[in-house]
């Protein structure tokens, strides 16, 4: 089975923590030249140097903000206009606050559609040339288990959640005849530094410690464990892989088995 990245360069969002990092790390193991996108430079250049450890490979990194979408798009913009390449591009970034949809402000659902939807569309559509003039492409998104069953107390992430979902199926039937694939990965609880903020808020709450607020989410799971960085980042290497050449338009839940709809 072919799961080489090698001669492949891949934008990894949101690159510096969490499901993002592990999987700008696992590109590189794999091959990829990897292309480091975040907003903090310190972190982004302290990744880039650990890439260069791990492999050969030309790794770079683009600041940028998906809280300002004007300004990740002169980012990319500038990173194409100079020769930069794409063959995978990963939209991962942090979820929106947590809190039922009925009390949600509508500046809560805009921010959140502009950080998730408005910001994976301009990375998407800068890279599709490139995938194109290839004949050879991967986007993937990084969601959430909710576009297949809403989470209790996250509803502005449920609702833009699920408008990502239904981007990005519409995206795969339009650039599937031109050899670029498009698909979703659905963590479950996933140790992040986003799943220890809703443990204390839960824990806040219930009048518990955080180690017991994962504790209950752990016991939720049918693996009866919280998924590690990396376990999700397979499943997201996997569709960026030759080997998934065939898969297209799906969303793949790594949950543990957690969701209760197929």
């Amino acid at each position: 089975m072919n799961t080489s990245l090698k001669n492949k360069t891949a934008l990894v969002a949101g690159s510096t923590a969490g499901i993002g990092y592990a999987t700008a790390k696992m590109m590189a193991e794999m091959g990829a030249d990897v292309v480091l996108i975040a907003r903090n430079a310190e972190k982004l250049n302290a990744v880039s140097l650990e890439l260069k450890q791990i492999s050969t490979g030309s790794h770079s990194v683009l600041k940028a903000d998906f809280s300002d979408p004007e300004g990740l798009e002169k980012a990319v913009k500038a990173y194409f206009d100079e020769g930069g390449r794409a063959d995978i591009l990963v939209n991962n970034t942090g979820g929106p606050p947590g809190g039922p949809a009925h009390t949600a402000h509508k500046d809560e659902f805009r921010s959140a559609f502009e950080m998730h939807l408005i910001c994976n569309h301009i990375l998407a559509t800068a890279c599709i040339p490139s995938m194109r003039e290839s004949g050879w492409g991967r986007i993937i998104n990084v969601i959430s288990t909710s576009v297949k069953q809403p989470l209790t107390n996250l509803g502005v992430s449920n609702t833009v959640r699920g408008a990502v979902a239904n981007w990005a199926k519409t995206l795969s039937n339009e650039l599937g005849p031109f050899g670029i694939t498009v698909n979703n990965v659905l963590p479950g609880a996933t140790h992040t530094g986003r799943l220890t903020s809703i443990a204390e808020a839960k824990a806040k709450k219930s009048d518990i410690t955080p180690e017991e607020a994962l504790r209950k989410m752990a016991e939720a799971v049918p693996l009866r464990r919280v998924a590690a960085p990396e376990e999700v980042a397979a499943g997201i290497c996997f569709l960026a892989s030759p080997a998934a050449s065939y898969i297209n338009g799906i969303n793949l839940p790594v949950d543990g088995g957690r969701t209760g709809s197929l």
